[in-house]
């Protein structure tokens, strides 16, 4: 349930965005996304995601640490029978530069702008440097021009050691909860007419939930304190599939229709070009 420049399988995704006033951060949305992934292609490979914000650097991103179980808690939370900066990169691309840092075992790239991606590509170290399809990339261009783009590398023995990928964002529309979930593992553009097989958990949480809204969370007690304020009390879920067949598109939700817990008005929203 992602786009990669190159032939995968994923498998196990889990998705995850929440909607919170951060004490210091104000109105956020924060993302998290794990998947096991397995690279066919011969050589590097990488995850895309489109992500709902214009504004996105490294200190976006949220390291798991030793946590790297804690989407799985969320999971564990409603799949139960009561639920329903550092090393950073400029590449000057006029005036939308793409950052290159590293995060667990991804070399990423953050841009604005997908088509100055492959002349920032010399940043990223040989064994995690993929081929990217021009194609895929003026797809972003033309489906997402508001969106930044993650392209977050890594070689074959990095596949399956992936932490949970975490970050925050000022969205573009606050009251719109909206997870990247549209589909491709060959390397070329997405076919957004296409119906794609899906075996996925989507969860959802916000912070104006009322008393007994959603299933309790348990984090572990070692929990850093500023991971934790980015981290969800209750969430709601659903699974998707196995054996299921849905159109290609993101998972999206109104913050009214979350507030009600009515998980039967998430949306699979198709990309339009602009």
């Amino acid at each position: 349930m992602c786009i990669s420049t190159g032939e995968a399988a994923f498998s196990g995704t889990i998705v995850y965005c929440g909607r919170q006033h951060h004490p210091e951060h104000g109105l956020i949305h924060v993302l998290g996304y794990q998947n096991t992934a397995v690279n066919l292609a011969d050589g590097p490979n990488a995850m895309l995601l489109h992500l709902p914000t214009r504004q996105l650097s490294p200190r976006h991103f949220l390291p798991a640490g030793r946590t790297a179980g804690i989407l799985h808690r969320m999971v564990d939370a409603v799949d139960t029978p009561a639920a329903p900066d550092d090393g950073i990169a400029w590449m000057d691309a006029g005036p939308r530069p793409v950052q290159v840092f590293d995060h667990d075992v991804y070399t990423v790239l953050l841009a604005s702008d997908p088509t100055a991606v492959p002349a920032a590509l010399r940043h990223v170290p040989p064994h995690k440097r993929p081929d990217l399809d021009p194609a895929l990339l003026r797809f972003y261009a033309e489906h997402f021009p508001d969106h930044t783009i993650a392209v977050c590398c890594f070689d074959n023995a990095d596949a399956r050691q992936a932490k949970p990928l975490l970050l925050w964002y000022a969205p573009l529309h606050p009251d719109r909860l909206t997870v990247p979930s549209l589909d491709g593992h060959t390397g070329g553009a997405p076919d957004p007419d296409a119906h794609v097989p899906v075996d996925h958990w989507v969860l959802f949480s916000t912070d104006q939930a009322p008393s007994g809204w959603g299933a309790t969370v348990t984090y572990p007690r070692d929990l850093r304190h500023r991971l934790r304020s980015f981290l969800p009390a209750t969430v709601v879920g659903r699974r998707y599939g196995p054996g299921q067949e849905l159109p290609n598109g993101d998972f999206s939700i109104g913050h009214d229709d979350l507030l009600a817990g009515d998980l039967d008005r998430v949306e699979r929203r198709r990309p339009v070009r602009r």
